[in-house]
């Protein structure tokens, strides 16, 4: 089992006579293993684009580096990887956020004034750039990253604070935490007026991904439109209460984009790169 999910959604999927790509080959897709991707993908694992791609699954991080290695032709990455990655975007889904993200969290035991270090959840890049933008437009301070697995005890054992993604994320209850949580999409929100995108969909260039645009668009209709198959399927595997899953799909993610999420995607590639948070080689800059 890859990426430590369940056999139905790791499988090599069952072709498909109607795929829109020349011959037998299906595009090599990795998805990411968190709970915001799923219903981007509920169509092509159970829908109408149910095999014409072969899907892996990976934290976000590592998506970006198969697509790097060639081990994938497209993938949900980053999106700070589209400064270094010469990737050709599919637009219109990806994950993104336009109030609190619940899944992106700045969990500090100090006041966030006094913040020195800070451990980063090392898979995904885009979140440790955001929590750094946030950190110096709205409190000044610039701390020194340790890049740690996402084990929030561990995390502040290393550092006044820590960035926690994703599943993980979701554990933590900002209302009853002994530390200072703050989410980080709300933030940013707040500092931009913009909505905040996490992760799209990308994939090489010489593939032309973008022409596979409408079945990306649509497996993930299919998956906005079965919204309650996947709170029941996803709350029982996970172990999350069906409320919060289902709050967090329909209130907090985004998950189809358009012009607003542009603008805010282009302002915080501006401000990352202001900010040098990103070297050539893809590592945040300490």
């Amino acid at each position: 089992m890859r990426g430590g999910l369940p056999k139905d959604m790791q499988k090599f999927l069952p072709s498909n006579s109607r795929s829109p790509v020349s011959g037998n080959w299906r595009p090599r897709v990795c998805a990411v293993s968190f709970l915001n991707t799923v219903p981007l993908v509920w169509g092509m694992l159970h829908g109408e684009q149910r095999g014409r791609f072969d899907i892996s699954f990976a934290v976000p991080s590592e998506c970006a580096d198969r697509l790097e290695q060639g081990s994938a032709d497209i993938g949900i990455v980053p999106v700070v990887e589209l400064a270094r990655l010469d990737l050709e975007v599919i637009e219109g889904t990806g994950i993104a956020c336009r109030g609190p993200a619940r899944s992106v969290l700045l969990v500090s035991r100090k006041p966030l004034r006094e913040i020195r270090t800070l451990a980063a959840d090392s898979s995904s890049r885009t979140s440790v750039a955001l929590a750094r933008i946030i950190l110096a437009e709205l409190y000044g301070v610039t701390p020194e990253l340790r890049p740690m697995p996402p084990v929030l005890a561990r995390m502040l054992e290393a550092a006044d604070a820590a960035v926690l993604i994703g599943d993980p994320a979701l554990n933590v209850d900002p209302d009853r935490s002994p530390f200072e949580v703050r989410d980080l999409g709300a933030a940013w929100v707040e500092l931009t007026g913009k909505p905040m995108v996490f992760a799209v969909w990308a994939g090489c260039r010489r593939l032309a991904p973008a022409r596979l645009a409408a079945d990306f668009a649509a497996s993930c209709r299919f998956g906005l439109e079965r919204m309650e198959e996947i709170v029941a399927a996803e709350s029982a595997r996970r172990r999350l209460a069906p409320e919060l899953v289902r709050n967090y799909l329909t209130r907090n993610v985004v998950l189809e984009l358009g012009e607003n999420e542009r603008e805010g995607l282009k302002l915080f590639l501006e401000q990352a790169a202001r900010l040098d948070a990103i070297s050539p080689n893809g590592i945040l800059r300490r």
